[in-house]
């Protein structure tokens, strides 16, 4: 497996990284059992990163990485993100990441990773009611006690990501970025190297459309409820996927493996994370590591999805809104 360091100081990891909010049901009912082997599959291929949120399934998440993981936690980085506010139906209350919020967070998901650190260390978006300053200052005071290694920032613009490194050097940013989502190039991209911080892709799939067999989606799947996959939208998306399934073809690789291998090639400081909930799909996402491009070969992908070519929003307008990096 390749390796990337996060940023300027933050920790090397493998060059591909495991999503695994899917494990707790997001995209409808997973497996636990083969879930977990996906996990322990990923760290015997040399995968590092795994990727968590302390809201993913109301701690459910959390508990099951525990599980995947026990015996081999040095074996892992664990990446958890928090301030997500959940009811006990899944709905969303907002994000809370007050300094107090953070201690509290922390302790908990520390207790249900069975550990005494989390490796990195974000808050999953802009909390509107906290100065990004006073967040990032209580998660270096966790730092200095020994129970967090680097912090992380998701999902949040230019002005934040300045704001935040100016109190402690960011390792990251995770963020969506994938053949139908460009927006981080815009300007966050260039911002994030100037500062020496990495980028965790998520999202290089775009949640299951770039994909080898056809998409189903059931009623607990939240996609359903999302703009790409709605309606016409849905449609012309699987247009412009059928086109890069071509390309893929005659490369020799699999659509989703064009797709993760694209953004693995944007650069050494990008990091793919794919969610799966499955052994096969892993192991078809490892074999992309290490597949290149000609510049003939991106120029034909480039004609194919330009920038802007998906159709509708990767969230509902609701959403949308609190997102900081789309302003």
């Amino acid at each position: 497996m390749q390796k990337r360091q996060l940023g300027a100081t933050g920790p090397v990891v493998s060059a591909l990284g495991l999503g695994c909010m899917g494990m707790s049901n997001a995209y409808g009912p997973a497996d636990r059992d083969e879930s977990i082997a996906t996990v322990r599959a990923a760290l015997d291929a040399g995968v590092t990163l795994l990727d968590t949120g302390d809201f993913y399934g109301q701690g459910h998440n959390e508990m099951l990485v525990a599980e995947a993981i026990k015996g081999r936690r040095d074996e892992a980085l664990l990446s958890v993100k928090f301030g997500g506010m959940r009811d006990h139906d899944g709905a969303f209350l907002g994000f809370d990441t007050r300094p107090i919020a953070v201690a509290n967070s922390l302790a908990y998901s520390l207790q249900r990773l069975g550990t005494d650190h989390v490796d990195i260390y974000r808050p999953a978006r802009l909390d509107p009611n906290v100065p990004i300053e006073d967040t990032i200052g209580a998660i270096a005071e966790q730092i200095d006690k020994g129970r967090v290694r680097h912090i992380g920032l998701s999902e949040v613009g230019p002005e934040t990501i300045r704001r935040a490194h100016a109190v402690h050097p960011i390792a990251d940013l995770q963020i969506e970025y994938g053949l139908l989502e460009r927006n981080v190039e815009r300007e966050i991209l260039q911002v994030t190297r100037e500062l020496g911080i990495s980028i965790t892709a998520y999202g290089v799939l775009s949640r299951g459309l770039i994909s080898s067999t056809p998409l189903a989606l059931d009623g607990g799947d939240y996609r359903s409820h999302t703009p790409r996959f709605q309606g016409d939208n849905l449609s012309s998306n699987e247009v412009l996927v059928a086109k890069l399934r071509e390309i893929a073809a005659d490369k020799g690789v699999t659509v989703a493996q064009l797709a993760i291998a694209w953004v693995a090639g944007r650069g050494e400081d990008v990091v793919p994370l794919v969610g799966t909930t499955k052994r096969a799909r892993l192991e078809e996402a490892i074999g992309a590591v290490g597949v290149t491009f000609t510049e003939r070969e991106l120029d034909e992908i480039e004609a194919v999805v330009p920038v802007g070519a998906a159709a509708g929003t990767r969230y509902p307008a609701q959403q949308m809104a609190m997102l900081d990096s789309e302003r």
